[in-house]
């Protein structure tokens, strides 16, 4: 009798289930809230990554200068970091889920301007308060799934909602490809920003039915009760974070935020490799979608890193595979266009992973009655001061030779800003986590 495949099946599926237990660890509630904040970060995504692909048909539609395309790369950043810093003490003080659901709702209606905008001025201000609620978004999300994740399954779970990014990075990808192949340039940029705020209505749904996770209503009821902390309203939060006690720990996650998020180098990227690699449409996709690939196996990848390593080990080792990574990606010459796409795997796997480190170490080094706020400010002070990238390299590409020159002297920033995340990373090590000393 020859041997069944049945049992080799079953035991390639009892190994895949054995990497997903950290699934199984969350509570029902806890589910609902981990795909309501995968869905929402996956759209963030789609609509933070339309600007750059958009960028090209949007600067020859209102004869734009190279300055001013940078500009509507930068403004979001700085209005996200505002929005993120206010959302996370707001979160604090009121909710994450209601923060969640006032983010996703903003920058659903914002973005859905922004395709009806009929002059570069109107497109600026919805660009400026389509930022509001994407840095909301990050701010409440990545709290809320923390907290209801066990400690020890933490960076897995925060990981793969982080690995969303990818996939609204690939919604974009194929809406790019099929939108501009059906459609001219003129109408294709506004039926991208229209398409990211459909799938929102169904997501803000969702939310509705997410449910507060047992620790922040725990701190509610707390504070009900006369014995809650700094965070029950929006300013002692912000406040609390400033306290002699937290200072500390409050410095050096701003400093780790610059350190990761960098010189906001990828609202030009689409750009540089139409203009400096002579990529065709076709082949940007294909790149972009190597890049995809690598980011969501990088997000997943470092959870289960920063799980058997430790943060920051797992942190310092994504800083330096992303500093590799963009020293090689401009060194290269301009005829070698199979190194570029050779690059796009580990400079996708590096530079997103490290962003589910970023995500898991700010939960867990604030208290509760503070976590929204800490994250919230912690990470936007990041972006917000790595926002002057895109109009920086939009003012240099018109100074000097061009889009070539300023994104390498973007991607060295980049490097110095990477070299600044692993020593921030280790700076903090006199900081012992919270969920060390108690359970989040």
């Amino acid at each position: 009798m020859e041997p069944q495949p049945a049992p080799a099946a079953r035991g390639v599926c009892a190994r895949l289930g054995s990497h997903l237990d950290w699934y199984w660890t969350l509570s029902p509630p806890g589910r609902a809230a981990f795909w309501a904040t995968f869905g929402g970060w996956a759209l963030d995504a789609y609509n933070q990554m339309t600007v750059g692909f958009v960028l090209p048909a949007v600067t020859a539609a209102f004869a734009l200068s190279p300055a001013q395309a940078g500009l509507l790369g930068s403004v979001g950043m700085v209005t996200s970091a505002v929005g993120g810093a206010l959302a996370g003490a707001l979160a604090d003080a009121v909710g994450r889920v209601r923060v969640l659901i006032l983010s996703i709702a903003s920058y659903a209606l914002f973005t859905l301007l922004a395709g009806c905008a009929q002059s570069y001025e109107q497109l600026l201000v919805f660009l400026t308060l389509q930022g509001l609620g994407f840095g909301g978004e990050w701010a409440a999300g990545a709290v809320l799934v923390a907290e209801y994740a066990q400690a020890t399954q933490r960076g897995r779970v925060v990981g793969t909602v982080q690995s969303a990014w990818s996939i609204g990075y690939a919604g974009v990808l194929i809406a790019n490809t099929l939108v501009f192949s059906l459609a001219p340039p003129e109408l294709a940029w506004r039926i991208m920003f229209w398409l990211g705020a459909l799938p929102a209505v169904v997501l803000l749904w969702v939310r509705t039915r997410v449910q507060e996770s047992p620790v922040y209503r725990a701190e509610e009821a707390a504070r009900a009760a006369g014995t809650g902390q700094a965070g029950g309203r929006p300013g002692g939060a912000l406040f609390g974070l400033f306290r002699r006690e937290q200072l500390r720990i409050t410095l050096g996650s701003a400093l780790l935020s610059v350190g990761v998020i960098g010189a906001g180098l990828v609202i030009w990227l689409p750009t540089y490799l139409e203009q400096v690699r002579h990529l065709t449409v076709e082949g940007l996709s294909a790149y972009m979608g190597i890049q995809v690939i690598g980011g969501f196996v990088g997000c997943v990848s470092a959870g289960y890193l920063l799980d058997a390593l430790g943060r920051r080990r797992g942190l310092a080792l994504f800083a330096l595979g992303s500093a590799l990574s963009a020293w090689a990606y401009v060194v290269l010459p301009v005829g070698a266009a199979w190194l570029v796409f050779a690059i796009g795997f580990p400079l996708g796997f590096f530079g997103s992973g490290i962003f589910s480190g970023l995500a898991v170490y700010l939960a867990e080094l604030y208290p509760t009655e503070l976590r929204g706020a800490g994250q919230g400010f912690g990470y936007n002070i990041g972006r917000g001061i790595g926002a002057d990238g895109p109009a920086a390299i939009g003012v240099a590409a018109a100074r000097s030779s061009g889009c070539s020159a300023a994104t390498s002297c973007a991607s060295r920033s980049r490097q110095r800003c990477f070299r600044s995340a692993s020593w921030a990373a280790d700076s903090l090590s006199g900081c012992r986590p919270i969920w060390s000393r108690c359970v989040i």
